[in-house]
């Protein structure tokens, strides 16, 4: 009956401690993607701004800027959940952005122009942080998925409520490809 009981405190006692490590990983999981959350929003806000300020230079290249336009539609009224749907939205909403970006090649006053230059700056910041925001998320989704898939751990995390989380990943070929760099 001793041993019985040692092993049920021994028992209870692993299981509330395996049950903690999973609830602070998911929790981790949760505000790393509010923080990708948060850049995807910047970056959306940032675009009638910019479509504007092209369409003052360039307002014949209708369709890149509908174009934009309406990635941004569907990525604004996608889920907001570290999905499918999701990333695809939002790696539509980059690719039409590389080709406003492609399109200013050929217009070098609004490649001059100030606001341009400055939205296109705020752009690049927000990049910078989306990246950095994604790759903690992917982080902490690995760290949690390896917790819920070893052993022991992974005869009760199903039973306790956890699951394996996706990855937010590049979906799209074109954004695994160097960009050219024209230094002529």
């Amino acid at each position: 009956m001793f041993w019985a009981g040692i092993t049920l405190v021994a028992l209870a006692a692993w299981l509330a401690f395996t049950y903690n490590r999973l609830v602070a990983l998911a929790r981790r999981g949760d505000g790393a993607w509010a923080d990708i959350d948060t850049q995807l929003k910047r970056r959306s806000d940032l675009v009638p701004a910019l479509v504007e300020t092209v369409k003052g230079y360039a307002s014949h290249e209708r369709e890149t800027l509908e174009e934009v336009v309406r990635r941004r539609t569907v990525a604004t009224d996608s889920p907001h959940a570290p999905d499918a749907e999701t990333r695809a939205a939002e790696n539509g909403l980059a690719s039409a952005m590389r080709g406003l970006f492609a399109l200013a090649e050929d217009y070098p006053e609004l490649r001059a122009n100030d606001r341009f230059g400055m939205l296109q700056g705020q752009l690049a910041e927000i990049e910078d942080a989306l990246q950095a925001a994604r790759r903690y998320y992917n982080a902490v989704v690995r760290d949690l998925n390896t917790r819920i898939a070893t052993f022991p751990t992974v005869l009760v995390a199903g039973l306790l409520g956890f699951g394996r989380r996706d990855f937010f990943e590049l979906d799209s070929p074109l954004e695994r490809t160097v960009p050219k760099a024209d230094l002529g």
